[in-house]
């Protein structure tokens, strides 16, 4: 009597995982994961409240350091900007609410979203002359360097 070597179905004949075993697991790893934090790992909540994240771009050049955040549909009031230290912290809530009426329907919505971004700034920003302008949704935060901090090229010369 002939024996077939038994072999475990779930792993190919190097003792790995086959193909469509290791593809089955990384598909139940997804579903539950998305069962113990439905949507948490969305930046811009699209309902419901929570934490999201602006863009924001940040320069410098010889004068000053020029930090960009969008923000599009945040009202002026609930933005605040304030320097701690060499950083630069922009925090604030987002808050939107629709209603509709018609024909015997009601329907209301309510959007929220707090934020809070800490941005390191270099030495040398003299943080009393700092220029916060609020236009189309973009803050600009102009923060211009001390005379000091401006840097300076040095020549290497050749011996």
């Amino acid at each position: 009597m002939n024996l077939i070597p038994w072999r475990n179905k779930r792993e190919s004949e190097g003792g790995e995982l086959s193909p469509m075993v290791a593809l089955r697991n990384e598909v139940d790893r997804l579903f539950d994961s998305f069962v113990r934090e439905p949507f948490g790992s969305l930046e811009w909540p699209s309902w419901g409240g929570g934490q999201w994240s602006p863009a924001v771009d940040v320069t410098e050049n010889d004068k000053e350091v020029t930090v960009c955040a969008e923000l599009p549909g945040i009202e002026p009031k609930d933005i605040e900007v304030s320097v701690v230290g060499n950083q630069l912290i922009l925090s604030g809530e987002k808050k939107e609410s629709t209603e509709t009426k018609s024909k015997g329907v009601y329907q209301s919505e309510t959007r929220y979203g707090s934020f809070r971004r800490t941005i390191p700034l270099p030495d040398g920003v003299d943080t009393e002359k700092v220029d916060a302008r609020y236009t189309n949704g973009v803050l600009t935060l102009r923060l211009p360097k001390t005379p000091q901090a401006a840097s300076k090229r040095i020549e290497v010369k050749v011996t």
